[in-house]
């Protein structure tokens, strides 16, 4: 996804991984994926992407992300304090171990597995989903897709983790972190028999109780 930005190239996932939801096709697939593709049995979807800005532009040019982006603490066992806003609105200082805010890709990532929702694909929207929350009544918020999020980071240390999917760096305390939707989208490859609710059912189970 780096490397392809903004150039309308379409991707196709491999699952070299575990649950890999969109990884639509194994390793050992790849042939059989290779010829469905060249005899046109598939369609392409535009997932959102996430952009973030900083004053010290933190990634350069590769500041967006296709699954979330989270802040969390570093060196301390002790929580942070996130001080959230929604186009320029207050909305909660989370205090809790971070905060993690997820495309409609990336709610059946990092932000499902802190208790987010599930958002199917064509969804325009965002969620913020705390980690680890001390205030009990913080819960997931699903938000349109068109909100500037912003925030600062507090706590007893001077350095926290910020990451764009699996890239990761460090920032210091009260630096002001902008986030909105990437005004280019990424062109993905899915099969036609392969649907996201295809998807859902086969990789969490669903459907599979005996009672059914």
């Amino acid at each position: 996804v780096t490397y392809v930005r903004e150039s309308n190239i379409p991707i196709l996932g491999i699952n070299t991984g575990r649950l890999g939801f969109i990884s639509s096709i194994s390793a050992g697939q790849i042939d059989d994926a290779v010829n469905d593709i060249l005899k046109g049995k598939y369609q392409i979807n535009e997932r959102a992407l996430l952009e973030l800005n900083t004053d010290k532009k933190l990634f350069k040019e590769k500041n967006f992300a296709l699954n979330e982006v989270s802040v969390s603490r570093k060196n301390t066992a002790s929580m942070i304090t996130i001080k959230t806003f929604l186009d320029n609105e207050f909305l909660n200082s989370y205090w809790a171990d971070g905060l993690i805010i997820a495309t409609p890709t990336g709610s059946t990532g990092y932000s499902l597995s802190c208790g987010g929702p599930i958002i199917t694909p064509q969804a325009k929207s965002l969620v913020l989903t705390p980690i680890a929350p001390h205030n009990l009544n913080a819960r997931p918020l699903v938000i349109p897709d068109d909100t500037k999020i912003t925030f600062t980071v507090s706590g007893r240390e001077e350095k926290f983790f910020l990451s764009l999917d699996s890239r990761i760096t460090t920032i210091s305390n009260n630096t002001e972190i902008a986030v909105e939707k990437a005004d280019f989208n990424l062109k993905m490859v899915q099969f036609n028999e392969e649907t996201f609710i295809k998807t859902l059912r086969k990789k969490l189970l669903w459907g599979q109780d005996t009672r059914n």
